[in-house]
């Protein structure tokens, strides 16, 4: 007989609060609840505390529980192991474990969204946190797979005039943990290894792969990355000549090359005038890039697997726009996290009517055609890019490539699925390629 999956628990407040007993009614979390409630309850976990028993109900020792069929654990971090435990025993399909590891911040984002329940999902799933607060020896051999936002566990990117980024990356000690126990056990099907992440760690890397697009066309209309120039030193005396080498005109967009994972990743500027680069708050070496008049329209194209969606969004506006919100100032700077100079929408409605646009309407199959080609060419499953329309020739620009993005603006009924039918099918395809 097959036993049913685990899709509730009631907890005694005991292992929840300190100091929870009737001499003390000032209760306090301990450290591991807060994080474990939030795993039980947007695994779509029913749960319940009970305050009902004593310390005397309690069962000491593994061997008491196993006769009387319970589970013991020993500290709170052990429950969504056990419970996945459990699960993998009820369920008759041999479900596949997804361990995954990100900052609490992206996990909980995700998770409110029903993508990592504890218990299978229809296509036979299970979602398993990892936890560094305990052994990764304890929770690795019940895992098929690894799911990761490693850029959360960069500590140090090294900074220099070298363009390859390759060995100078320091991750946290557990992702380093993580990676010899991935090395050690070939076995384990990753998505997505850390090598191939690493071109979209690197703007310069992820330029120079995008240079390879414009072999893709469709009824004349093209689809490239933008313009771009990478400088070491934004006092160079032949700047000027270099930027026109490089088809750059101004104004332009200026990033750093390492693209995320450190705190200055998305520091940025727009420049006006080849006086804005001289000592330019913006990290070294970087790469000043093509500002392309889109009239404030952004692309997100997000990629899970063979399924391939976008969403519009507002984004900055043209030029001349720009130019008179600058108003001669110096460089726009900017964190593209957390705010972007966007215009109001009397701005944005001048904007449109006075913009010169070849092609209002984005040529979906083309980008369709270039996701393919990025997947192919990175070697990724899941991951997102942001295309913007040039108004005058109706060129489609590759402005950004990101790993594991949210694609929050994507349904979740539509998302969630599709999210999982890439994992499931990135590990079906990884056991099919194994000896």
């Amino acid at each position: 007989m097959v036993e049913q999956a685990v899709k509730g628990v009631v907890l005694d407040d005991s292992v929840l609060f300190l100091n929870s007993n009737g001499d003390n009614p000032n209760h306090s979390l301990r450290p591991a609840t807060d994080a474990l409630m939030r795993h039980l309850q947007y695994s779509m976990f029913r749960t319940g505390i009970s305050s009902r028993l004593d310390s005397s109900d309690y069962v000491q020792g593994d061997s008491a529980c196993e006769n009387l069929g319970r589970i013991c654990i020993s500290k709170l971090e052990e429950l969504p192991l056990s419970i996945c435990r459990l699960n993998m025993k009820a369920d008759d399909c041999s479900p596949i474990v997804v361990g995954y590891t990100m900052k609490p911040s992206r996990e909980l984002d995700f998770a409110k969204r029903g993508a990592f329940p504890l218990y299978p999902t229809d296509n036979g799933l299970i979602f398993l946190p990892l936890t560094f607060d305990l052994p990764l020896s304890s929770q690795l051999p019940e895992v098929d797979m690894i799911l990761h936002k490693a850029t959360d566990e960069i500590l140090y990117v090294e900074l220099s005039n070298s363009s390859d980024l390759s060995n100078k990356i320091t991750y946290s000690s557990r992702m380093q943990e993580l990676q010899r126990h991935i090395e050690v056990h070939p076995d384990l099907c990753v998505l997505d290894p850390l090598n191939n992440i690493r071109p979209v760690l690197d703007r310069l890397e992820t330029q120079q792969i995008l240079l390879r697009l414009e072999a893709l066309k469709s009824e004349g209309c093209i689809i490239r990355g933008p313009y771009f120039l990478k400088v070491d030193n934004f006092n160079e005396a032949i700047l000027v000549q270099k930027l026109s080498e490089a088809k750059l005109t101004l104004p332009c967009i200026v990033k750093p090359q390492v693209a995320c994972g450190v705190s200055d990743a998305h520091k940025m500027a727009i420049i006006f005038d080849v006086e804005d680069l001289k000592n330019l708050d913006v990290p070294l070496p970087a790469i000043i890039q093509e500002y392309v008049d889109h009239s404030s329209t952004l692309y997100k194209f997000y990629v899970l697997g063979e399924k391939i969606f976008h969403a519009v969004k507002k984004s900055t506006p043209n030029t001349s726009t720009l130019t008179n919100l600058n108003q001669g100032v110096g460089p726009l700077i900017f964190d593209s996290l957390k705010s972007l100079p966007i215009v109001n929408e009397s701005q944005q409605h001048l904007e449109g009517k006075s913009s010169d646009k070849k092609n209002k309407n984005i040529n979906i199959e083309l980008v369709q055609n270039a996701a393919n080609w990025l997947r192919s060419v990175l070697d990724l499953s899941i991951f997102g890019f942001d295309v913007v329309v040039e108004d005058k020739s109706g060129d489609h620009v590759i402005v950004d490539v990101n790993y594991l993005p949210s694609f929050k603006e994507v349904p979740d009924d539509i998302a969630i699925p599709a999210f999982w039918e890439a994992i499931k099918n990135k590990y079906e395809n990884f056991k099919r390629a194994s000896p």
